[in-house]
């Protein structure tokens, strides 16, 4: 079964990332707003996203992971304002440093603190977890209107 080989677009940004660390999963949220067209290609050492959003911006990221993980028990969803990816790690147990491979870091990549703990003392967790993480996440961005504040806002006139 082969995939249609995801291109990247001449017209596109890559979309800001979430991620977080588990003993079995890495899990990584994209934000986008109402994704469309949504293309995914998740290889053992890699992760492509290729969508738009509701203003038909085109959105592409080029993950090379930073170590390999199963493709048959990785997975993603679409929501309205995210793109959450649950991806299985071939050596469970193993903390992951980085998401990448490579040490230097975007500037859409960032930690999920909220999320991040030490997990090496932990029985077992997995799809659950995201799930239960998954659906938190559409509620605080469905209450946050999905973005920062703006910065207009803020002023010093109080």
């Amino acid at each position: 079964m082969n995939k249609p080989k995801i291109v990247r677009p001449e017209e596109s940004q890559p979309a800001n990332a979430l991620w977080f660390d588990r003993k079995k999963y890495v899990t990584v949220n994209f934000m986008v707003q109402r994704p469309k067209d949504v293309q995914v290609d998740i290889q053992t050492d890699k992760l492509i996203l290729c969508c738009k959003n509701e203003t038909d911006d085109v959105f592409y990221n080029e993950l090379h992971l930073y170590d390999k993980i199963q493709i048959y028990d990785s997975r993603e969803r679409v929501y309205d304002r995210t793109i959450n990816f649950l991806l299985r790690k071939i050596k469970p147990d193993y903390a992951w440093p980085r998401l990448q491979k490579d040490a230097a870091k975007p500037s859409w990549i960032s930690v999920d603190f909220d999320n991040w703990r030490d997990w090496e003392h932990e029985e077992d967790e997995g799809k659950e977890e995201f799930d239960r993480y998954a659906d938190m996440i559409q509620e605080m961005a469905a209450g946050n209107k999905g973005g920062p504040p703006d910065m207009g806002d803020l002023s010093d006139s109080d």
